[in-house]
């Protein structure tokens, strides 16, 4: 069984490991885990041979978000997702946006949830540039963070 030192990495050391396989990626957030997040992982790594995860950074989770965003901080996010079965590397990124990312991994497939359309995503153009795939996953009975956050706040 891999430890969870193996799954996450940095980038630079995910992309010789994933070299000749069916490389399936998201990213995101990923700020509090949800059922949504996890039926979303194991819908993509039934893609292709390897998912390889993108964890935004504190700081981009901050100018996507809002300041009270994260709830929980990079570190913690990125062991709660190396430690999901389906997960085969994961990593932090800075980048708003996984563009440059996508284009250095080159997936298979880039998968992201039911939030987004395919056209309107920006890594849509990159991902088709090279022969990849983009698919969205659809929201899985209304679970978001967001939603999970109203809730709280309600009580």
């Amino acid at each position: 069984m891999k430890k969870i030192s193996d799954i996450f990495r940095t980038f630079d050391e995910i992309l010789p490991l994933v070299e000749d396989k069916k490389v399936v990626f998201t990213n995101g957030c990923f700020d509090i885990i949800h059922e949504g997040h996890i039926r979303l992982f194991e819908f993509a790594k039934s893609l292709g041979d390897c998912l390889v995860v993108g964890i935004n950074s504190d700081s981009s989770v901050r100018a996507l978000k809002g300041n009270s965003r994260p709830i929980n901080s990079e570190s913690s996010r990125a062991y709660t997702v190396a430690s999901i079965r389906f997960i085969d590397y994961c990593f932090i990124f800075n980048e708003l946006n996984p563009i440059s990312l996508i284009e250095r991994l080159k997936p298979l497939i880039h998968v992201k949830g039911g939030d987004y359309k395919i056209e309107e995503l920006p890594e849509t153009e990159v991902v088709r540039h090279y022969g990849g795939k983009v698919v969205i996953f659809p929201f899985y009975r209304d679970f978001s963070t967001t939603n999970i956050l109203k809730k709280i706040k309600s009580l």
